[in-house]
């Protein structure tokens, strides 16, 4: 059975990522991409669906970890009655191959290692054919099946019940290498990695990278991470950002709320670049922007919510039976449906992450702005239209305030574009629009019994994504309209301290109630109350909302209060950039 979620680690080269558990084995990874197919899926079943171990062979060992400073490098340290051992897990940066490497070093003593490795290319359809190449020094093994391949050098491993398994002694001052390369079946294995020389290079790139973030303000150790993160968890050659590294770990048990996030959402891809711009990141916007372009290319009418790493369209989910799901959770999904949904509001996070790119000295393109005319001549025709909304309900869409606000944000964007930096465009039309969705959430979305707004048009319900109404600027922090808003969803939403997203037992979103906190909400609430004047409440939420990150700073997407532990698929992007900007909030930095 796989660990609980927060025992996991991650691993990156910035083209995919690997899932390293607190007890040395890598439970999930997908080669070479992030969307690709899983070679090691015990994450969601045992180990018999893919891992590898490398670990003392003394059951009673104990292990502590860390990632090295600023860095995507992860340090294990393990200690037995016999001695002391580090593990150095890392994905190579820069070297446009997939390898991982696995260092051992010993520290004292003499510590006794062994390894489990468990190929399963393709979900777990896949046991693969392989052989030992022994003209290699050290030892090689190389596994075959269908279009993918790796090779694994190092210690000696042989083979039992389709494992690999082997054992070797590391002495105080002695360091063992294994590494696992990943290649094209139809190609010739490439050469062995300069282990020295790969682990110094990518210490290098993450920490250069890592001096570059601009941050004075409080939680800087946290911001950093979370920014490393999200560095993790984009595509080093596209430009594309995915939403997390995992499928399927489920928000909630039991149920039905299992899905596939290793995908490019335009929402969360915007946030993204407005966080790393907020933070000196300012070259990440071109390519970011040169990556929509590719993926929106055609006509307007067809863009998507969501794309591939590399801007693929066909993200058909389906239901997969070869992993049983994260202890026992089924069903496990490839893909994801919300693809074809009609969300209004992702235009206008792409509108406004694009304007902060402007505020930050980023100059447009003849395309870029042609672009963006042609979202908000799209969004002209089809804004009075239902939506599915931010959550992604898989009911009837309905006309959700968060949506009509971020609307307004895009018609608010397009006319800055033009009266401040001088771009073309029908700016007086799009004020009209602007000021004619104002007037709908006005007339529709505001409930003056409670003084509150709404989910959507035609309820009493409340939802924590209106939150963000202040965010995109439609309203002030403190204007009593959000302060009433505030205090409904504080009534409506907080559970033992954490802010549901809405009531699911309202039925909205057409699933089985019932889900945890969504951890992205209670950061935005933190900015709500930092920017609103109680800041005092923010800290105490901030402080909470950190203590529930793991040993390495890593947060999921949700959190189980009753459980205490990690729930939803893990990193989560949207979770850390929320975090960022609370963060910013309390130090009073610019959002």
């Amino acid at each position: 059975m796989s660990l609980p979620i927060e025992d996991y680690a991650l691993i990156s080269d910035c083209f995919t990522g690997a899932l390293v558990g607190n007890d040395g084995s890598i439970d999930w990874v997908c080669l070479p991409r992030y969307d690709s197919r899983s070679m090691f899926g015990a994450l969601l079943g045992t180990e018999d669906h893919g891992r590898w171990l490398v670990a003392p062979a003394d059951a009673e060992a104990s292990s502590t970890r860390s990632y090295e400073k600023d860095t995507m490098i992860l340090v294990t340290r393990w200690v037995t009655a016999e001695g002391e051992v580090e593990v150095v897990d890392l994905m190579p940066m820069d070297d446009h191959r997939a390898d991982i490497i696995r260092r051992v070093r010993g520290v004292s003593g003499t510590v006794r290692m062994r390894q489990d490795l468990r190929i399963r290319f393709g979900y777990a359809t896949a046991i693969p054919w392989v052989r030992q190449d022994k003209t290699e020094k050290p030892h090689a093994l190389i596994a075959v099946a269908g279009p993918d391949a790796i090779v694994v050098r190092g210690a000696q491993l042989h083979a039992t019940n389709h494992a690999h398994e082997g054992e070797f002694t590391v002495h105080a001052g002695e360091t063992v290498d294994l590494t696992l390369t990943w290649f094209p079946s139809h190609r010739d294995a490439p050469p062995a990695l300069d282990v020295e020389h790969s682990i110094q290079h990518s210490r290098e790139w993450w920490t250069t990278w890592a001096s570059g973030c601009e941050h004075d303000g409080p939680y800087r150790d946290e911001v950093v991470r979370s920014l490393l993160l999200l560095r993790a968890l984009s595509h080093l050659e596209t430009g594309g950002i995915v939403a997390a590294a995992t499928t399927s770990l489920p928000e909630a048990y039991g149920g039905e709320r299992n899905w596939d996030y290793r995908y490019v959402w335009l929402r969360d891809a915007s946030l993204t670049i407005a966080v790393l711009l907020a933070h000196g990141y300012d070259d990440y916007v071109d390519h970011w922007r040169d990556w929509l372009l590719r993926a929106i290319a055609g006509d307007p009418g067809d863009v998507q919510i969501m794309y591939g790493l590399a801007g693929e369209r066909d993200l058909d989910e389906r239901i997969i039976d070869s992993l049983p799901g994260y202890q026992g959770a089924h069903p496990v999904r490839i893909g994801n449906d919300a693809s074809n949904q009609f969300q209004a509001d992702v235009i206008g996070e792409v509108m406004l992450a694009l304007d902060r790119g402007r505020r930050e000295g980023n100059a447009e393109t003849r395309f870029s702005w042609a672009l963006q005319r042609a979202l908000m001549n799209y969004l002209e025709q089809h804004w009075r239209e239902p939506d599915h909304g931010i959550w992604e309900i898989r009911d009837k869409p309905q006309h959700f305030v968060h949506s009509r606000a971020l609307v307004w944000a895009a018609f608010d964007c397009a006319v800055r574009a033009v009266e401040e930096y001088g771009l073309e465009g029908p700016a007086e039309r799009w004020k009209r629009e602007r000021d004619a969705i104002r007037a709908d959430i006005e007339a529709n979305g505001w409930d003056p019994h409670r003084g509150t707004y709404v989910q959507h048009f035609g309820t009493t319900e409340v939802d924590a994504s209106l939150l963000q109404l202040a965010q995109v600027g439609y309203i002030d922090y403190d204007d009593p309209r959000m302060l009433g808003t505030v205090k409904a969803l504080e009534t409506d939403l907080l559970r033992d301290g954490l802010l549901l997203r809405y009531r699911t037992e309202s039925g909205v979103d057409g699933l089985p109630p019932g889900e945890h906190p969504f951890l992205a909400c209670s950061f935005w609430l933190v900015e709500q109350y930092a920017l609103s004047g109680r800041r005092d409440d923010a800290v105490r939420m901030m402080d909470r909302l950190l203590g529930l990150a793991n040993d390495v700073g890593m947060l999921s997407e949700e959190y189980d209060v009753e459980g205490r532990s990690h729930a939803g698929n893990t990193p989560q992007a949207l979770t850390h950039l929320t975090l960022v900007r609370a963060a910013d909030a309390i130090g009073g930095l610019p959002l």
